[in-house]
This record gives C-alpha cells, sequence and structure tokens, in this order.
C-alpha cells in the first residue's frame, strides 16, 4: 500500500516509526512542518519526524501552506492510496482530504469525542482522568469530528504526567494505524459517527494555563503540574521574585488554614519536598527548575537556596 505519512512532532515519529516498519507498506512520502530557528545561534532545526525520513531516505516535503493547491502536483505524482496523520500541525484542505483512495486517517491522542482539539493528552490528566487513548478516525474539514474507525485505551497512573503518558500513547497511535491498515486490506474497516453531545475541546496550553494557582483544590494543583510536566511547566515565583517552574508534586494529607502557596515544611530527605498550603489542604512540591537553572530535586534546592518556612510562593 502506498502511503503518506504527514507529522511533525516526536508523538508522529514514533507513529511513523510503526507504520515503516510495517510490511506491506510503502511510504512514499513524508510531509512535515517548516525547519524552526532554535537556540542562540538561530540555527535551522528538523522536526522529529524530518530527522526519521531522512535516516531512511524517505522523501521529505515541507509546503508553506496547502492552500493554494500547489501541493495537488506532489498527490499527482505520488499517487499515495491513504494519508496517514498524526500532529501535522497545518490543516488540510479538501483536494487533499478527498484525494487517497481510502482516505486520510488521523491519530488522535484521546477517546473521541472527549478531547478534540490541539492539547487532549495535556487536559485529560489536567482533568484528572483515570483513561484515555487513541482513536483512529476519518479526516474530514471540521476539528477532530470525522468518523471514527478504532479506539485503543491506555490507562492514565498516578504516576504519569504529560511525558510518560505522551510516550506511551505515541506508541499505540502507530498500533493503531497498523490495525488500520490491516482493516483496510482485509475489506473489515468500518465507520462509527462521533456523537457531538459528549464532546469537550481540548484548548491549546496557554501561557496562563501554566500559573500555579495554590487556592486549587491539592488534588486539582498536582493534575496541572502533572499535566505540562516535563514542558512548559506549571510556573510560580519566589519572593525574590525569581521564576520557579515546578515538574513533579504529589497530594499531602491532612489539612491547612495558612494562606494559599505558604511554605509549610521543608525536608531534604531522600529526594526531598517543599510541603505547601493548597485550597485548604496541602501538597508537597518534589522537584523544581529555578530560574535560569536545570531541574532539580527538591533537597538539592533547599540546600543551595534561600526559602524559608512561612515563605510565600505567589505568581
Amino acid at each position: 500500500m502506498k502511503v503518506m505519512f504527514m507529522g511533525t512532532p516526536d508523538f508522529a515519529r514514533e507513529c511513523l516509526r510503526a507504520i515503516y516498519e510495517k510490511d506491506g507498506v510503502e511510504i512514499v512520502a513524508v510531509v512535515t512542518r517548516a525547519d524552526k530557528q532554535k537556540g542562540r545561534g538561530m540555527k535551522f532545526v528538523f522536526s522529529p519526524v524530518k530527522e526519521f525520513a531522512l535516516e531512511k531516505n524517505i522523501p521529505v516535503y515541507q509546503p508553506r501552506t496547502l492552500r493554494d493547491g500547489e501541493f495537488q502536483t506532489v498527490l499527482d505524482e505520488l499517487e499515495p492510496e491513504l494519508i496517514i496523520v498524526a500532529a501535522y500541525g497545518n490543516i488540510l484542505p479538501k483536494y487533499v482530504l478527498d484525494y487517497p483512495k481510502y482516505g486520510c486517517i488521523n491519530a488522535h491522542g484521546s477517546l473521541l469525542p472527549k478531547y478534540r482539539g490541539a492539547s487532549p493528552i495535556q487536559r485529560a490528566i489536567i482533568d484528572g482522568e483515570t483513561v484515555t487513548g487513541i482513536t483512529a478516525m476519518y479526516m474530514e474539514e471540521g476539528l477532530d469530528t470525522g468518523d471514527m474507525i478504532l479506539k485503543l485505551c491506555c490507562p492514565i497512573l498516578e504516576s504519569d504526567d504529560f511525558g510518560t503518558l505522551h510516550d506511551k500513547l505515541a506508541a499505540l497511535a502507530g498500533e493503531a494505524m497498523c490495525q488500520v491498515i490491516d482493516r483496510i486490506e482485509a475489506g473489515t474497516i468500518t465507520r462509527e459517527k462521533q456523537d457531538d453531545s459528549l464532546s469537550n475541546y481540548a484548548a491549546k496550553i496557554e501561557k496562563e494555563d501554566t500559573i500555579a494557582d495554590f487556592t486549587k483544590s491539592p488534588k486539582d494543583m498536582v493534575n496541572l503540574i502533572r499535566g505540562i510536566s516535563p514542558a512548559p511547566c506549571a510556573v510560580t515565583k519566589t519572593p525574590d521574585g525569581k521564576l520557579l517552574k515546578l515538574p513533579s508534586a504529589k497530594v499531602v494529607e491532612g489539612t491547612c488554614d495558612l494562606e494559599p502557596g505558604t511554605v509549610v515544611e521543608l525536608d531534604t530527605a531522600g529526594e526531598g519536598k517543599i510541603v505547601v498550603s493548597c485550597g485548604g489542604g496541602l501538597i508537597a512540591i518534589t522537584s523544581v527548575t529555578p530560574e535560569g537553572k536545570k531541574r532539580m530535586a527538591a533537597a538539592d534546592y533547599i540546600r543551595g537556596r534561600k526559602l524559608n518556612v512561612g515563605d510565600v510562593l505567589k505568581y
């Protein structure tokens, strides 16, 4: 089967890897976003999908836009029978959606119709969900509204953060797309309409979403920290005005009526913990990333920084 793959970040690369390794599949091209300039030297950096494609000698296309219709010549030249999409980052116009014999199929990081949109993995953790998964779906002009083909479930463990759950779902996305190909070849593929009444929208994580609000309940605060770790991370400020990222935390039993964000305890045993009042309860911050520094265990931060019991963390 002649497959064109469209994707950009690490999530898409792992999906692409599974398809590449599947017998009977010819990846005729990879389509990914334009290279980005990063770092002090503003050097151009390839997307993870482009890096993988170049390693495997797969042709790479990086159209600035698909809307002008110029990509039609690429489709006519390569004649893909199926287009698989995973976190590409651009909307596909109708002429692309209509081209392949077997359609355009997307690997979406949630159990649709829940968590349509840009940040389904993060929002599921933030909302305290205990299960998520991958939905393989036909693409249409709406946002994640197409007919569903199959779903693969994945539990969300209390130990999961965005990073660990992302990696689990990336692997599951590759498995889902391989199953889709098998069903197409066997002629057993089916379509299931989404129930729009059960849908919700997983909005992109914005800067204001990352600010640690210690008036939240301890559970909600820990879920926020988990949901955006290791990046971009929940943030607060120390009494001297320095930014402090919070990559990990856990709920502590007990109640507390001190001002939200008040440092209640500093413990350097093991990885250490900074116990903070939060929404009438307590959380233990177990690692931090100080402004201009790398991530470190709470114990190391406590030993080397001026943070005292009674200080208030507040953005």
